[in-house]
């Protein structure tokens, strides 16, 4: 029988969304698959764990996509990347955790041009007067990261609603990086 590569890395991604501490066995038992089934697919948790991150930049770029970043206001648009993202802040939270695992090793290449779409964006509302020049396009895009795992993990503990996921990252986001007008 034909494993589904896709259904074992969702069901992992969801697994782990929920509990980063998961065992192997307790992948394979939430994608229906035997241990020894998915370590045939993944030599081991890095192995795995490095496919969940090609899955969620996947996911994170397909985001930016929906979010028709270059349409309307910058304030607007980073609307719109929370509203899209937010089916895989879960993961994207996990990773944002386990990626202290791997240092030393190169940053995944999918990240770097997530990273520059987003700062992209940060940028042209700093051009545009709209966003506060003071805090660099780079700690912008790692803040609204930021934001978005503490609002995953918040939602998932049940601390705060999921209606209010959109709300409370741009809200606290645009709160710190929107220009004032100078007294």
């Amino acid at each position: 029988m034909a494993v589904d590569r896709d259904h074992v890395l969702r069901s992992a991604a969801a697994l782990l969304a929920r509990k980063s501490t998961a065992t192997m066995d307790e992948v394979a038992k939430a994608a229906g698959i035997s241990r020894a089934t998915l370590h045939r697919q993944f030599s081991g948790r890095d192995a795995l764990v490095r496919a969940l991150e090609s899955l969620c930049i996947a996911e994170c770029e397909a985001a930016l996509d929906a979010a028709r970043l270059e349409e309307g206001s910058v304030q607007g648009a980073l609307r719109r990347i929370v509203v899209e993202i937010e089916p895989v802040a879960g993961l994207l939270a996990f990773l944002y955790t386990e990626s202290q695992l791997f240092e030393g090793e190169g940053q995944n290449e999918g990240w770097t041009k997530v990273d520059a779409r987003i700062a992209a964006l940060f940028r042209r509302g700093q051009e545009n007067g709209e966003l506060r020049i003071d805090l660099t396009p780079a700690w912008l895009t790692e803040a609204l990261y930021g934001l978005v795992a503490s609002a995953a993990w918040a939602v998932q503990e049940g601390r705060v609603a999921a209606r209010e996921f959109p709300y409370m990252i741009v809200e606290l986001l645009l709160g710190g990086a929107l220009r004032r007008e100078e007294s």
